[in-house]
């Protein structure tokens, strides 16, 4: 997975955290420290899903620019010509997700996702219609698909700086094999229980006995509560979390994509994307009234890839859906994974100054001190 970085004027706080994300730190796992019982796919990330890349665009610009896009595209053709089965699940609805209503009621993906900061959300749409304008010669309406989270904390919100090239660039970068981590495109300025956030991923794969398929989860993590990692309230521990007073809050807001290559179709895409939500409330997640939470799933599966002719009637080839009784390792694949790629968001993001504030990144020493008190390091 590829990564342009623009550094403008640099500060060297800044500029050490975008080397840290993009030398691929060491995940949790690696220290030892285990969520679930699954086992991970090869790089443990949202692109063991055969297929899906992952491209990000980070801008970092004295003294207040720290923001980025990250793309997340469902396979290597082109998307509005062979779309995927997809849903949504809202987990608490104070967002600006484009594209709802059309995935809601169609039930497919005909866009790369896009992830930013939240009033760059136009931004990207508008880039997302000139990639579908380009690429499909007389077009004349598509259904982008942008999700965001506020950065305003550390980033300039306001001004606006991310442009459509940007988000094209993240979009052309995408690639497959390892997803850089961290402090890094969507996730360059997010906060997550108050502590530096960013962009996480992790991925889970069946045995051959229960279908040897893939569920992926890549996140832009930038929400409040009370952390725990692997069961253990490492928030109350350290003393901080939501609530502890009346300065701190929980509000905040979390984008999860999930991808599998199982056969399934939008209505269980839907029900894969609400077991992500709860591997989000394994890390001490609240969705809190100002939290906009949403899981977008969706299945690139070969055979339901929906095809446009060159009638533009589209065409479904036949296939057997998974039956419901055989979806429930699916369910747990999504929330370990999910509940990962948290962990590992906070874990590769490193201590951020930016828009005349510091975020400091989580003390993982201190951590891993608490987790092995626990007994939770294998």
């Amino acid at each position: 997975m590829r990564c342009i970085l623009y550094l403008t004027v640099l500060n060297v706080l800044v500029m050490n955290t975008q080397i840290s994300a993009q030398t691929n730190r060491n995940n949790i796992r690696t220290e030892g420290v285990i969520m679930g019982v699954m086992t991970p796919g090869p790089n443990n990330a949202i692109t063991d899903v055969a297929g899906v890349r992952v491209g990000h665009l980070t801008r970092i610009e004295e003294p207040d620019v720290c923001t980025g896009v990250t793309a997340i595209l469902p396979h290597d053709k082109n998307p509005f010509q062979n779309k995927v089965p997809a849903a949504i699940f809202i987990g608490n609805g104070f967002g600006k997700l484009t594209a709802i209503s059309q995935i809601q009621e169609l039930g497919n993906l005909e866009t790369p996702i896009l992830l930013t900061n939240t009033l760059s959300v136009p931004t990207a749409a508008d880039a997302l219609i000139d990639y579908s304008v380009e690429n499909n010669p007389g077009l004349r309406s598509v259904n982008p698909v942008v999700g965001e989270t506020n950065d305003g904390y550390l980033n300039d919100i306001a001004g606006r700086k991310l442009t459509k090239a940007d988000c094209l660039a993240a979009i052309a970068q995408a690639d497959t094999g390892m997803v850089t981590q961290g402090c890094v495109g969507a996730g360059t300025g997010t906060i997550c229980f108050g502590w530096k956030g960013g962009i996480g991923t992790a991925s889970r794969k069946l045995p051959t006995a229960l279908g040897g398929y893939t569920v992926g989860v890549l996140v832009q993590t930038n929400f409040g509560g009370n952390l725990q990692i692997a069961g253990v309230p490492v928030g109350e521990v350290l003393g901080k979390y939501a609530y502890k007073d009346l300065l701190e809050n929980g509000d905040g807001s979390c984008m999860i994509v999930v991808a599998t290559d199982a056969p399934l179709l939008s209505r269980n895409l839907k029900r894969l994307a609400k077991r992500a939500f709860m591997g989000l409330a394994k890390t001490g997640g609240i969705a809190s009234n100002g939290s906009g939470d949403y899981v977008i799933a969706f299945s690139n599966y070969s055979g339901n890839l929906i095809q446009i002719n060159s009638g533009d009637s589209p065409h479904l080839e036949t296939f057997t859906e998974l039956a419901n009784d055989d979806l429930s390792p699916l369910f747990m694949a999504a929330i370990e994974a999910t509940e990962e790629a948290i962990i590992n968001a906070l874990w590769q993001a490193t201590s951020t100054t930016s828009n005349g504030r510091t975020i400091e990144a989580l003390p993982k020493e201190q951590v891993l001190d608490i987790l092995r008190q626990y007994h939770r390091i294998r």
